[in-house]
């Protein structure tokens, strides 16, 4: 299955990097490109992309609300892409707030071009790019520096069970889903179930809004 890719920056010559390194992928397509935020809207209405990938700081509309629109699901569009978000900074309150709104994680502009292929293709098989460290310390620094109120999130994880608990907390450390299997010494298939179900009883799209919610929460907490 051919992925179908958005590029979305407001530098020319990275959306024709981007756009000659991805197309030439077998599995994966670029459908399109835009210079901003609005014309990256009209232009995944358009195209029906599985993955974006969205620079966070733009002209006329930035990255993280472009992700907003994308993602939101009272916009009525009916489709509603996987968004990676693109950035220069290790961490940028940006791209935690793109988390927040549903992206599915986020790659440094200057990472390896393996890395970028990579990250498409973990994207849109409905992963979180959540792996790489500099992702978990830039959920940490937030977590700490601007924490949401707690009371109602905590609440939130009270409809999980135990087990379900216990694999939300290791996905929040950045584990894999096979060495959650090896720490619980289950089946990495039912590891996926727990994920599953966690995600359909707190209502989150995926492993980053899990992450997002683990922290802010409470049930785990930076430097732990």
């Amino acid at each position: 299955m051919t992925i179908r890719v958005v590029i979305v920056d407001d530098q020319a010559m990275v959306r024709a990097g981007f756009a000659a390194l991805l197309g030439a992928q077998s599995d994966i397509d670029v459908v399109g490109d835009a210079a901003d935020g609005r014309q990256a809207l009209e232009v995944s209405g358009r195209t029906h992309p599985d993955v974006v990938l969205m620079d966070v700081r733009m002209p006329e509309m930035d990255g993280l609300e472009a992700a907003r629109r994308l993602l939101d699901p009272a916009a009525g569009g009916g489709h509603r892409p996987k968004v990676l978000m693109l950035t220069t900074f290790d961490v940028d309150d940006y791209v935690y707030e793109a988390l927040r709104a549903g992206a599915s994680g986020f790659l440094l502009k200057d990472a390896p071009p393996a890395d970028l292929i990579s990250a498409v293709r973990v994207v849109a098989a409905g992963e979180a790019l959540l792996a790489p460290s500099v992702t978990r310390r830039l959920i940490e620094e937030f977590a700490r520096t601007r924490p949401a109120p707690r009371r109602d999130r905590r609440l939130r994880l009270n409809g999980l069970t135990p087990r379900e608990t216990e694999v939300l907390e290791l996905i929040a450390r950045g584990l894999s889903n096979q060495q959650i299997a090896e720490r619980l010494i289950v089946a990495e298939q039912t590891v996926k179930t727990h994920i599953g179900r966690i995600l359909a009883k707190l209502g989150l799209r995926d492993r980053a809004q899990a992450v997002v919610l683990a922290y802010e929460s409470g049930l785990v907490t930076p430097g732990q």
